[in-house]
């Protein structure tokens, strides 16, 4: 990098009270708990012809190159780990266990079955998260679990999540961090109900025998993820957002805002200050909807600017676990993972270079044009330099070089597969 360009761009920075090496600095404590899934397009390892099935997601694209065993899984995460600054989490889901080509049902997954991918992740001085897998199963073929009207198909579920919580604190145990386990269910009816209110109750009471048994706070943590709507669950969805408000806050379990379950005009920035006024921790899962939860590889645009700002504007990052979910298999996976990754971290990096305190003395002062103004000239300043130096400064390649970094691991690694 030329030091001359750099070093205008700090002097640019430092104008406006900007201090880049402390933002740098702060960016490198944070940490993606970046979501296997996008190696293999969720399929998990419960069986060698195992695919994503209900619950309302859906995959699409057929691009060479996807992992279909647990090494190659591993290798993948690895490769994408020398592309992206800092140091990450790996977030699993519990159909992604080695079973040994074995059927273990979802009431049987135990730690033995992660006994690997924790030994894995101290090699690397990676820590896990986990989440329950609720769906591409039998027992959820009706878009029905946790609330279902069978207590037997139910109690199945209950079993799952309590199976998964056990995990968890073994991880987070043997890891030295907590493991945030998430829990989303599909559950919802394509047509309206007549009684909306008996299956909530059936969900409440689910989720309350499911967290039955205490797991202190420095092995693993509870998050409940809310969606708007899904394929089959058009009119109808159990897990509705203020379910899950008013769950997570009368229980003292975190909530998890997901950027695609939400109605198009919903802004999830805008609701992070209210979250925060009544929540200690938040889960985020980092995601692109068209249209609709259509998961789509995230990239640096409005939506990510408007997070992140307000992450740092709240001041409340240190509480805040934030999670990538997307699956596209469209393009080369790997390539997808960076792009979303190092994106969410360019919303962190200019939203820290932001002159946050003089902003807000603008709006203490009501000066509404001095305000407008800064926010338009911090649009222009050289953010794209101290991206470089940041990715540089943390041994990984630069934007101009990734594309022949992602292009080499696919002709010696992916094709071959």
């Amino acid at each position: 990098m030329n030091p001359v360009v750099y070093n205008d761009a700090k002097d640019q920075y430092a104008e406006l009270g900007v201090d880049i090496d402390k933002a740098v600095r702060a960016l490198k404590e944070i940490s993606l708990s970046l979501h296997c899934w996008q190696a293999d397009d969720v399929g998990g390892f419960e069986s060698p012809d195992a695919a994503l099935s209900g619950g309302g997601i859906q995959v699409t694209g057929d691009y060479p190159g996807k992992a279909v065993t647990i090494d190659q899984l591993r290798g993948d995460i690895e490769k994408v780990d020398t592309l992206l600054p800092g140091r990450h989490r790996l977030n699993l889901h519990a159909m992604y266990g080695e079973f040994d080509g074995r059927k273990v049902d979802r009431t049987e997954v135990g730690p033995e079955h992660f006994k690997g991918w924790i030994e894995w992740a101290r090699s690397r001085q990676m820590r896990l998260d986990l989440n329950g897998t609720f769906f591409s199963h039998p027992k959820a073929e009706d878009g029905l679990t946790l609330s279902h009207p069978d207590p037997e198909i139910r109690n199945f579920w209950i079993e799952h999540g309590r199976r998964c919580r056990e995990i968890s604190a073994v991880m987070g145990r043997e890891l030295g961090s907590p493991v945030i386990l998430n829990i989303w269910i599909p559950d919802g009816l394509k047509d309206l109900p007549v009684d909306r209110l008996v299956y909530r109750e059936r969900l409440r009471d689910s989720l309350d025998a499911l967290m039955a048994e205490p797991y202190p706070e420095n092995e693993m943590r509870d998050a409940v993820e809310s969606k708007l709507f899904g394929i089959g669950s058009e009119s109808y969805v159990v897990g509705s957002h203020e379910f899950y408000f008013g769950y997570a806050m009368s229980r003292n379990k975190m909530i998890c805002l997901d950027m695609g379950h939400f109605h198009p005009t919903e802004s999830v920035a805008d609701k992070l200050s209210s979250v925060y006024m009544f929540f200690n921790e938040l889960l985020l899962h980092v995601s692109r909807p068209v249209r609709w939860d259509s998961d789509h590889v995230v990239i640096f645009n409005d939506d990510i600017a408007d997070l992140t700002r307000e992450l740092v504007r709240c001041g409340r990052i240190q509480d805040t676990h934030i999670g990538l979910d997307f699956f596209d298999g469209t393009m080369n996976r790997i390539g997808a993972y960076a792009i979303g990754a190092r994106s969410v971290q360019k919303g962190l990096l200019a939203a820290m270079l932001e002159p946050t305190e003089t902003l807000k003395k603008y709006d203490l002062e009501a000066d509404v044009f001095a305000r407008l103004a800064l926010l338009e000239r911090t649009k222009t300043l050289p953010f794209g330099v101290i991206w470089d130096r940041f990715c540089d400064e943390c041994g990984v390649v630069d934007d101009a070089h990734l594309i022949d970094a992602v292009h080499e691991y696919e002709t010696s690694v992916l094709s071959k597969r």
